[in-house]
């Protein structure tokens, strides 16, 4: 692979893990399993998820506001994350929250449930980081361990090679 090619992989580690629903936890195993690097894609892979998450920290007033305008909508993953505040409070539903309503979605209801930024930046930057690196070293691990060998991605990159 070209270095060109690589560099545009590895920004999109970054891009894609900044999206809500697809985040860190989940792109980095699967970024490691498809063949990248261990280090590379675990410290992207949590900037780009972090960099999103700590803007909805930041702006959390102002998505307030957006969201009070359109009306306020009681939906199932709202319930599941008042449902985990209620029973193990900030550091439950940081931790648990990005599994069950994305790490955006629990930065923002941590925050409407009464939690302080400072310690919703503390307890996601936790979670987040946390939770990639577990799930990285569990691929790394997945792929010595089942001698994982992946023909689709090693077709893909072999076809782009001249």
């Amino acid at each position: 692979m070209e270095i060109t090619e690589l560099l545009f992989v590895y920004a999109m580690v970054f891009v894609l893990s900044a999206i809500p629903f697809i985040e860190a936890l989940f792109l980095t195993p699967i970024a490691i399993l498809g063949g990248l690097s261990f280090w590379p894609v675990l410290i992207l892979a949590i900037a780009g998820n972090l960099l999103t998450v700590y803007l909805v920290i930041i702006f959390i007033d102002y998505i307030k506001a957006w969201r009070n305008k359109r009306g306020k909508e009681n939906n199932k993953r709202s319930s599941r994350a008042k449902n985990l505040w209620s029973k193990y409070g900030l550091p439950g539903l940081a931790l648990l929250g990005p599994f069950l309503v994305g790490s955006h979605l629990t930065a923002f209801l941590s925050l409407v449930f009464g939690g302080t930024k400072k310690r919703v930046f503390y307890w996601m930057t936790i979670s987040i980081a946390g939770w990639s690196l577990v799930l990285g070293i569990l691929a790394v691990f997945g792929i010595d361990w089942f001698n994982f060998d992946n023909p689709f991605i090693e077709d893909f990159f072999n076809r782009n090679t001249p």
